[in-house]
């Protein structure tokens, strides 16, 4: 009977040790650039040649007294907003698009 226990609890400990895995929510990244713009709704940063919009929100910490030349690095995460789908194709058949490719 204590055994069965045990065993129902070490189960129960790991199904929530993973469910908990999985629900650590996407990568976070890093970019360390200067400050080209900053508005309400966004930073814009200079990051070698490139530069990076990122969105900013009211809560986004640490970005109240942001001035352009100022050097920083944001902490993001990518978030999905939309997805659309369309039906893979079937193995091995080209498509139009494809044979106008090959063509050119």
């Amino acid at each position: 009977m204590k055994l069965t226990r045990w065993a129902g609890l070490l189960a129960t400990g790991l199904l929530l040790e993973m469910a908990s895995a999985r629900a650590e929510g996407p990568n976070k990244y890093q970019v360390t650039g200067q400050v080209v713009e900053v508005t309400e709704t966004s930073i814009i940063l200079q990051k070698g040649e490139e530069k990076w919009e990122l969105a900013r929100k009211k809560t986004t910490k640490g970005s109240a007294n942001l001035k352009v030349g100022d050097k920083i690095t944001v902490y993001y995460h990518m978030v999905a907003d939309e997805v659309t789908a369309k039906p893979a194709g079937k193995p091995g058949k080209s498509t139009k698009s494809d044979k106008n490719t090959a063509t050119k």
